[in-house]
């Protein structure tokens, strides 16, 4: 492979990635599409995102991750879990699939530099599936936005949930966002990411992507301020907008923030803070305790868990809890290490939004968009590899005057 086509085929294993990440459950399309059928895609997606990345890097060259030593120390309990098949042969198939997704990221961290090139991919590819939703929304807005999930918008073409497309839309708008501040890109680029996937994100009346991406967004300006004057105009005219949308439109977002809902159903969130109480009342031998029940769909009893840390406990137990903390700990301690820069400000939003979302969403313990995402803020943080030396060049030859010269004798 050439140099000038590898980092279009990385960009393409990206996107199969993500693809994979999509998930196959969610609200109901517009062509019924079989369940089978969609976990037949993502999956071959995932194959196929092996395949070309280790075509691409056949000598296996690697760059040092502690995130990646990390997930693949989270196969271990995954897999001493899943072995006696409490959760069936499911939870098998589940621990392949994070072993193939997490060695893709293995082979694709060979171009880790400490660049945007991976912010990059992530947002277009995440822009293509945004798309998609849009396109269903004005093929049929009845579809797309349903009264079964209260009018919230969903995946009309692809069967994504509000929490997805909101999660989507507030990680692409937060990355474009901090492009323009770091001069990455022009305003009118960003511009065409940032205002269709707001649109889309209201639509959503996610409440926990549109918080991560405020307080993801004020972190990571926070570490530009005293470096950009750029971040600082734009963190003084947001805190300004903010303070007159908030007396302007107060009644306004507090109907959008509250959709609708008593005040019971918010303080236990949406029924979340039950399913959560059940859960750590359940009795569990000690191996459940530490290694947990296996890889499952992130559900107890039926019901979503709707938090990471609850999730992994049921399925990776204390030790994967303790494994996907100590994810948190390297990447963040890394951030706060490294001088201030647009790739350090990047992986703090990234950082920052999975820690605000794993409260209420799943998925940190299993392959999953948020998994790229913090794989994306590994690739910030990673050191750029040194340079090649150059070749030591000869030295210059001495002229030997003429009447220095020997004579042959014949």
């Amino acid at each position: 492979m050439d140099a000038d086509r590898t980092p279009k085929l990385v960009g393409t294993v990206w996107g199969l990635l993500v693809l994979n990440t999509l998930g196959s459950t969610g609200a109901e399309t517009i062509v019924p599409l079989p369940r089978s059928l969609i976990q037949m895609v993502t999956m071959g997606a995932l194959v196929v995102a092996f395949s070309l990345a280790l075509a691409l890097n056949l000598r296996l060259r690697v760059r040092a991750s502690a995130y990646l030593f990390l997930l693949t120390l989270l196969l271990v309990p995954s897999v001493i879990a899943s072995a006696d098949l409490q959760s069936g042969f499911g939870a098998l198939f589940r621990c392949a699939r994070l072993a193939l997704f997490v060695g893709t990221l293995w082979l694709l961290s060979r171009w880790w530099d400490g660049g945007t090139t991976f912010v990059r991919h992530h947002i277009r590819m995440y822009f293509l599936v945004l798309c998609t939703v849009a396109a269903g929304a004005l093929v049929s807005p009845g579809a797309a936005l349903p009264d079964l999930y209260g009018g919230r918008l969903v995946g009309a073409l692809w069967p994504l949930t509000p929490p997805q497309i909101g999660q989507y839309a507030a990680v692409i708008i937060g990355l474009a966002v901090l492009l323009v501040l770091g001069g990455r890109t022009d305003r009118r680029s960003a511009a065409l990411v940032v205002v269709p996937s707001l649109v889309l994100l209201m639509l959503t009346h996610t409440r926990t992507a549109t918080l991560g991406l405020l307080v993801g967004l004020t972190l990571a300006i926070g570490s530009l301020a005293l470096t950009s004057a750029a971040a600082r105009r734009f963190f003084s005219w947001a805190v300004l907008c903010a303070a007159v949308a908030a007396v302007v439109f107060a009644s306004a977002l507090q109907a959008w923030f509250l959709r609708g809902q008593s005040e019971e159903n918010f303080s236990n969130l949406t029924g979340r803070a039950k399913v959560w109480d059940a859960l750590l009342a359940a009795h569990r031998t000690v191996g459940e305790q530490v290694f947990g029940l296996g890889l499952g769909d992130k559900s107890f009893d039926g019901l979503p868990i709707d938090n990471s840390w609850l999730a992994v406990y049921h399925e990776q137990g204390l030790t994967g809890v303790a494994l996907v903390a100590a994810v948190f700990v390297a990447l963040g301690g890394v951030a706060l290490l490294r001088p201030p820069s647009l790739a350090r400000a990047c992986a703090i939003f990234l950082i920052s939004y999975c820690a605000l979302a794993s409260y209420t969403e799943a998925g940190l313990g299993d392959a999953s968009p948020y998994l790229l995402h913090l794989a994306v803020a590994a690739s910030l943080l990673t050191e750029p590899a040194p340079a090649a030396p150059l070749p030591m060049a000869d030295p210059p030859r001495r002229r030997v005057p003429r009447w220095a010269r020997t004579s042959e004798v014949t």
